[in-house]
């Protein structure tokens, strides 16, 4: 598996988890909220912030009803198309934000839901383009994504593992390689735990051979950091400035305190893993000789004595030989005095004695 470029970072195995802060559309049409948020995804440290473009008229017919977490996230039912009207952005926002991205030196990223919207990103020089679950099954819209020649970060929630065979397909039909990142996702606001089904992950990339990652909409910090501890190679987390503020996405949310924590136990938890070689690490060097236990005389032993097994016992510390020489010295003879609780060596032992 090759690892895929973002904005100048590689995502992929052996290299950090690359972290998403979903800011979509919680800025709720104010750019000065967008920008803060894009201040605060920096301050938290995650390597990306990612927005939502799209063209009410082209996205969503006037009638569509809203989903049941929209309804109570916004508190009122109706059409979507009112509610998403309000959150629109324009091409020289979105021109704006990217700019303001630059000067805080974090990624812009942005989910296209139509192809003006395509076009427009790919103009402005987007690092990836995001596909939102909703698009997952949009094998038309893909290709014509995926022609542009950007790396595409694939969304797979509500989709059976069939439906992500085709919207790779279609992908890497229209010329993607090696730039294609799938994120595992349970499409439920919040999403239940015991739906979660982490193990996707390695399903996903079994199947496909493309570094996964997983789109986390649990409370909180919540499942990212244990996706992170399965092989997550990138991991998406919605936030906002205040989860009281009215929207359809605040709620499940994080504010920024949770971000940073997020990425903070994220890279714990990389630290953590470590390279899976089974090694004595620094911080535990001291205790071994101080912890393990040796041979020790459990009675007087006479130099030119045969040392026999009762002569013996395992005490700390562990600064003589360990009590698995037991069977090596158990029938040699003892080359000087060896005291009751003396610690054993090498140089106790008559090792050319037939």
């Amino acid at each position: 598996m090759k690892p895929v470029e973002i904005g100048g970072r590689a995502v992929g195995p052996g290299y950090p988890c690359f972290v998403i802060a979903e800011a979509g559309v919680n800025h709720n049409g104010d750019m000065k909220i967008a920008k803060e948020l894009i201040d605060k995804a920096a301050e938290a440290g995650a390597d990306a912030v990612k927005f939502q473009s799209f063209i009410t008229e082209e996205l969503i017919t006037p009638d569509a009803m809203k989903a049941g977490y929209q309804v109570e996230s916004t508190g009122q039912a109706g059409s979507q198309y009112d509610m998403l009207k309000a959150l629109e952005l324009g091409a020289d926002d979105h021109a704006e934000l990217k700019a303001h991205c630059d000067e805080r030196r974090i990624i812009y990223l942005c989910t296209p839901y139509e192809k003006a919207s395509v076009d427009m990103l790919d103009e402005l020089g987007v690092a990836a383009f995001k596909v939102a679950s909703t698009d997952t099954t949009n094998v038309p819209f893909l290709g014509y994504m995926a022609a542009k020649g950007r790396p595409v970060i694939l969304s797979t929630g509500m989709s059976t593992l069939g439906e992500v065979e085709e919207a790779v397909d279609a992908l890497e039909g229209a010329g993607l390689a090696n730039k294609i990142v799938i994120l595992h996702c349970t499409s439920e606001y919040p999403a239940p735990f015991d739906e979660l089904n982490l193990r996707a992950m390695h399903t996903l990339e079994r199947a496909f051979g493309h570094p996964v990652g997983f789109s986390d909409h649990t409370p909180g910090v919540g499942a990212g950091p244990w996706a992170v501890a399965l092989g997550a190679h990138m991991l998406e987390k919605h936030f906002t400035l205040n989860r009281a503020m009215r929207g359809p996405d605040h709620k499940a949310s994080v504010e920024p305190a949770q971000l940073a924590e997020l990425v903070r136990t994220v890279r714990d938890v990389e630290d953590a893993l470590g390279d899976g070689i089974k090694r004595i690490v620094a911080s535990e060097r001291p205790n071994k000789d101080v912890m393990q236990k040796s041979l020790v005389a459990s009675r007087a032993i006479a130099a030119g004595d045969e040392i026999v097994a009762d002569d013996l016992t395992a005490k700390r510390p562990g600064t003589g030989l360990a009590p698995s020489w037991l069977g090596r010295v158990v029938g040699k003879r003892a080359a000087r005095d060896i005291g009751k609780n003396r610690t054993l060596t090498l140089s106790d032992v008559d090792w050319d004695e037939e």
